[in-house]
């Protein structure tokens, strides 16, 4: 895998080509992110790089984790995100990360935590169908049958109910790169990433898996 970079999501807006359509694009401020440990097959048996961003005050990090930090002369990061390579020897203790690992037109995945919606019902959790709406109708907005009484008398795990939605990981794939910023740090994404204005997001050079 290569080495990706973590950043905040700053908010949405369009750019025009030079054909004059607009292209609706995501702004990340990435970076800098700074080397805070390298793992070998030697040492812990694979190959790695742990890099760290958000510089806080150090009374906000535990002691553990500032002496975590100490080793690489790294100041107090609030995040910490492992990336898996095998070119493990380009990268020391202490180098930053910046926006230039990306270019233009470079297809990348982007992993964020989707917006908390709360609590909420079968057909805007899972795009249930509603019940009807005629008078006398009871059932607008129930589940429907979730299961058998008797055999299995019980309700499997797993089952599409009513619950808390958002605010779990989610992958964007295959999204374009269409402008780097190298001097501010910022990438400019086509397309909606997960999460919203000044959230934490991940991004790295796409997982191409099979053919496409």
């Amino acid at each position: 895998m290569s080495v990706g970079i973590l950043g905040t999501k700053l908010g949405m807006t369009q750019i025009f080509n030079e054909e004059g359509v607009a292209i609706p694009v995501t702004v990340v401020k990435v970076g800098p992110c700074t080397v805070t440990q390298v793992k070998t097959k030697q040492t812990d048996g694979y190959s790695a790089i742990q890099v760290g961003y958000g510089e806080v005050k150090p009374k906000a990090l535990n002691r553990p984790k500032l002496g975590h930090l100490a080793k690489s002369d790294a100041p107090a990061l609030r995040h910490l995100n492992e990336y898996r390579t095998d070119a493990v020897g380009n990268y020391a203790l202490g180098q930053e990360i910046k926006a230039d690992i990306f270019s233009e037109g470079q297809i990348v995945d982007v992993v964020g935590t989707s917006i908390g919606r709360g609590f909420a019902g079968n057909q805007k959790r899972h795009n249930f169908g509603r019940g009807p709406m005629s008078h006398g109708s009871k059932n607008h907005k129930e589940p429907g049958s979730i299961g058998a009484g008797t055999t299995p008398g019980r309700v499997y795990p797993g089952k599409r109910m009513a619950g808390r939605l958002g605010g779990t990981r989610v992958t964007i794939r295959k999204l374009t790169v269409v402008k780097v910023d190298v001097e501010r740090n910022l990438l400019l994404i086509k397309g909606a990433i997960p999460g919203k204005p000044g959230g934490l997001v991940n991004v790295l050079p796409t997982n191409k898996v099979g053919n496409k």
